[in-house]
């Protein structure tokens, strides 16, 4: 059996990465691309919002609140259940919206992106305990080095979208 990837595979598996380490990253990633290079086979469908500019910028404004509120102490760990139901939620409408404006099927998409994004949720947060633990550094200052890392892949796709 030959495995067969395409361009949407590997875009909703970072996309679901993302996702895992920072909830909004990937629909802030979604709505820049699509925001911008338009798709009429997300045109007519439920997902058409994921193209729209203004929620594209409004996406971006609520993930730079995102950066700050991770590093509160406060902030619950993200693999409690409603952090890990969150990101896996946004990793797989991410995936199913580059599916669809692909003209592929939104629910492999939506697989691909959200089984992702949960375990890179497991995975992320593993390093990132490690670290601190293994390097002494204060966790902010790691869970600013996973934002630069983040904002960087993010990035990184949209350029190569």
């Amino acid at each position: 059996m030959k495995l067969i990837t395409t361009k949407q595979t590997l875009q909703a598996i970072v996309l679901g990465i993302l996702a895992g380490m920072r909830t909004s990253a990937a629909p802030v990633a979604v709505t820049h691309i699509l925001s911008r290079k338009k798709s009429r086979h997300i045109s007519n469908s439920p997902l058409n919002f994921m193209q729209s500019p203004t929620l594209a910028t409004v996406l971006k404004i609520t993930a730079v609140s995102e950066l700050v509120v991770d590093k509160l102490p406060s902030t619950p760990n993200r693999i409690e259940p409603a952090g890990v139901a969150g990101r896996g939620l946004s990793g797989a409408l991410a995936g199913a919206a580059i599916f669809k404006a692909a003209g592929g099927n939104v629910w492999q998409g939506a697989f691909a992106g959200g089984i992702t994004a949960v375990a890179s949720t497991y995975a992320s947060y593993w390093l990132r305990k490690n670290f601190v633990k293994s390097s002494g550094i204060a966790d902010p200052v790691i869970g600013g080095i996973e934002d630069v890392i983040t904002i960087g892949a993010g990035i990184a796709l949209c350029n190569n979208a």
